[in-house]
């Protein structure tokens, strides 16, 4: 049983060493071939395997088999953390108005700062989804573009609490209850108009009617949904 601790201790001590060397790099960098971190942790290869599995489960590192394979720097991103928190809500019996209310603020916030500190690249990226918003007429394409624009404003923010909250609010119900949401023609113009004229002002920097466009398309989702207005 003794054994059994010390292995199970040194695998978690390889797993942070492991996680340390790729946080001290840039995503997608080459980490080394397992031989040689075997070397580097000079540790045994199932001991280093196990190790690995821990540090792969956290989104930090990916393996690559073959000639150019070995392991790479990765990094978490908020859809990783969606998955076990949509699964939560689920099973609570959460509702999409539910997450709405409680994200509302928050994508308000997410607006305005995207509107204070939007760059001429983020410009440019706006300006390509305002270009192809007519073509999202179909309940699966407008779907794709609201959690498009969310993914797109919360990165805005540079806060990664937007990110997470944001992400919740537009990808847990949508994908069951958009096709419903967005089956009505007239509900696609709408929101389509409003994607428009909340990208617009964030373009234009004007922080009060991002922040007034952002409440308006919460609310008009709390109305489809049967919620308060």
């Amino acid at each position: 049983m003794m054994m059994d601790d010390r292995a199970e201790t040194l695998a978690s001590r390889t797993a942070r060493a492991l996680a340390d060397l790729s946080l001290a790099a840039a995503p997608g960098d080459h980490l080394g071939a397992e031989d040689d971190l075997l070397q580097r942790f000079g540790v045994s290869r199932p001991t280093l395997r196990q190790a690995a599995k821990l540090v792969e489960r956290d989104r930090l590192i990916s393996i690559r088999r073959g000639i150019k394979g070995g392991y790479f720097a990765e990094r978490p991103d908020a859809r990783d953390a969606i998955q076990s928190l949509a699964r939560f809500l689920r099973l609570r019996g959460a509702t999409l108005g539910d997450v709405i209310q409680v994200t509302r603020p928050v994508s308000e916030e997410a607006a305005v700062a995207a509107a204070e500190r939007r760059g001429p690249a983020d410009i440019e990226r706006l300006q390509a989804f305002v270009a192809a918003i007519d073509d999202h007429d179909t309940p699966r394409a407008l779907i794709a573009a609201e959690v498009e624009l969310a993914r797109l404003i919360s990165g805005l923010s540079g806060n990664p609490v937007f990110e997470l909250v944001m992400e919740i609010g537009y990808s847990f119900g949508l994908d069951e209850k958009g096709s419903d949401l967005y089956a009505d023609a007239d509900r696609r113009e709408r929101t389509r108009a409003m994607q428009r004229s909340l990208c617009t002002a964030i373009i234009d920097g004007d922080l009060e009617v991002a922040r007034l466009m952002m409440n308006r398309r919460s609310r008009q989702f709390d109305e489809w949904l049967g919620g308060a207005a």
